[in-house]
């Protein structure tokens, strides 16, 4: 009986630590046949669903994800002022049709609009990115050679486990930047609204030839919780973009968190 109860405990010990891997979670990936690492907090910390351990403690570019960050940046260094302030597009084809017009900070943000955030990053400099990236405890604390391009081809980087980290401490809150520049980050991070829940997000897909890969991190609050996800998949090709919002979803309703 004792050493049933030793095994009991070794195997919580196990669970707690996040060795154990979730097997339904598991399943979805070997499903669809997506590499990547997906976990699922409670507000709180203390439920935890984790699909690859290994890969959730490894860093990757945060490519757009870092718009998460950079967003409340660019508003308390007052390089864009509120969501409604037109960005103007120079007329040149920026490569993406949806970039291809004047844009503010909201569909900047929801488009994902490269030369948008190039542009504020030129305006903030390296040396105020640098400091607020220690202040934050965002990934690796790095930029880099090049400040328009550092979240999207190094050096920044940033493990899955840190994500939840960040937006842990967004969503309540603690964040070095003035309220007004957090809650109207939050207003342009909501993607859905339904009876059952609303989703706060953003995607990620970092294309160079270091690292390709996809994000999908943000959170869902539901009439009794909230869950903070991070999930990092292998994409080389635009047909696995689907899989970063899809798992995650697909994920949540397996565990109940959503139907």
């Amino acid at each position: 009986m004792r050493y049933f109860k030793y095994l009991l405990f070794v195997f919580s010990l196990m669970l707690s630590a996040g060795v154990v891997a979730d097997e339904e979670l598991s399943a979805l990936y070997e499903k669809y046949g997506v590499e990547g690492a997906l976990i699922i907090a409670s507000l709180d910390a203390s439920n935890e669903y984790i699909h690859n351990k290994e890969r959730t403690e490894r860093r990757y570019f945060p490519a757009s994800t870092f718009k998460i960050p950079n967003t409340l940046i660019a508003l308390e260094e007052g390089v864009i002022k509120d969501d409604e302030e037109i960005i103007k597009w120079d007329g040149e084809d920026k490569g993406y049709e949806p970039w291809n017009h004047d844009q503010t900070l909201a569909t900047a943000f929801s488009v994902s609009c490269v030369w948008c955030y190039q542009e504020f990053a030129g305006k903030i400099g390296n040396e105020k990115y640098l400091h607020y990236l220690s202040v934050l405890d965002y990934g690796n604390e790095k930029t880099g050679d090049e400040v328009t391009t550092f979240w999207l081809e190094g050096g920044l980087a940033i493990s899955a486990r840190e994500q939840i980290d960040f937006l842990r401490k967004l969503y309540n809150e603690e964040l070095p930047f003035a309220s007004k520049n957090i809650h109207l980050l939050k207003k342009i991070m909501l993607v859905e609204e339904t009876p059952a829940y609303s989703l706060w997000a953003k995607t990620g897909w970092a294309t160079s030839p270091k690292q390709q890969h996809g994000w999908y991190v943000g959170y869902i609050v539901t009439d009794d919780n909230v869950w903070l996800f991070a999930n990092n998949i292998d994409t080389r090709t635009k047909d696995g973009l689907e899989f970063r919002k899809k798992l995650v979803l697909e994920s949540l309703k397996v565990k109940g968190i959503i139907n």
